[in-house]
């Protein structure tokens, strides 16, 4: 076959045309600025960049701070690590300060939740003790929640159960206890089990029966949550929903609880969501940020827990 001659391209004759007249998504207003050494918290958050996500962070508090001046609830739905890096403190501060109106978790959350109030440790390392059979094999953590899921099936729910029973217990590391402090300021929480994905469900004392029940009518409780999401008036702010760090259990429950919500006649376009987890996952972007809400209404931050956490908080209680 006879290779074909190509010229170069002459690009003498491209049409060019004035950087006065071309849009651009950078400019110098938008710079990071230098706070000076021993600057305020509000110095500092003013000096971020205003791109990305900095900007998206802002917009997070901005979200949360109209929901509550506009008395409209603020959800956080939070997967096992908020409580693994340590962060369990911020989430109860949040609470106590009125900056949270209900919590949602999945189970190992939970367990997490219970074993650092009642043990003052909790998670285990998982490469160890996979290997030798002890993996999940303690006993007091499964006897706790197996008395907490008789009492949430007898009508209160998982959540509500695990923190009244965590109060009774006056367990010695209870301040850190996401549950407790939800129990003592009365919001609703709720937690979310998928049978066969946390240590207790292995264990015989646990009435999966009595679990599963516990867990549905949390399920009912976290619907009447998000019906509660909408603008309280024509025009007003929505409320908040807040996923952390859950890359598939929560964002599935959200999106349901959205769906019953809607068909019963909650009106919910004004409500905002935010995502804050260390990557990007496929189920919270679609569950969370995307199909429930309208285009903009959905703020996603991505960086490790530990760090946004703090961060975020601090920018709330001082009116950021």
């Amino acid at each position: 076959m006879k290779r074909r001659s190509i010229k170069p391209v002459d690009l003498s004759r491209l049409k060019t045309f004035s950087v006065a007249a071309r849009g651009h998504k950078v400019e110098t207003a938008g710079l990071a600025r230098l706070p000076k050494r021993g600057a305020s918290f509000k110095a500092w958050w003013k000096a971020l960049p205003d791109y990305l996500g900095a900007t998206n962070l802002r917009r997070a508090v901005e979200a949360i701070g109209a929901a509550r001046r506009g008395g409209r609830p603020i959800v956080f739905a939070m997967g096992a690590h908020v409580v693994k890096v340590g962060c369990s403190p911020i989430i109860v501060d949040l609470i106590e300060r009125g900056f949270i109106d209900a919590i949602a978790m999945n189970g190992a959350t939970a367990i997490h939740d219970a074993e650092l109030a009642i043990f003052g440790e909790t998670s285990e390392e998982v490469a160890d003790t996979i290997r030798d059979g002890r993996f999940g094999m303690v006993r007091e953590t499964p006897d706790f929640f197996a008395a907490a899921a008789k009492r949430g099936a007898a009508g209160v729910g998982l959540g509500s159960a695990i923190g009244a029973t965590l109060r009774e217990l006056r367990p010695p590391y209870g301040k850190h206890s996401i549950l407790v402090a939800a129990d003592r300021a009365g919001i609703a929480a709720t937690v979310h089990v998928a049978i066969g994905t946390d240590t207790i469900h292995m264990h015989p004392q646990l009435d999966m029966a009595a679990l599963g029940r516990a867990s549905g009518i949390d399920f009912r409780i976290a619907c009447a949550v998000v019906s509660e999401l909408g603008a309280s008036r024509r025009n007003g702010p929505g409320g908040v929903w807040v996923n952390v760090g859950s890359s598939v259990i929560l964002p599935e429950v959200f999106l349901k609880a959205v769906a019953v919500a809607r068909n019963l006649g909650h009106n919910l376009d004004a409500m905002r969501t935010v995502n804050l987890d260390m990557l990007r996952h496929y189920r919270p972007h679609q569950n969370v940020l995307t199909r429930p809400v309208g285009k903009g209404m959905g703020i996603e931050v991505v960086g490790h827990h530990e760090l946004t956490l703090p961060l975020l908080r601090q920018a709330l209680i001082e009116g950021l």
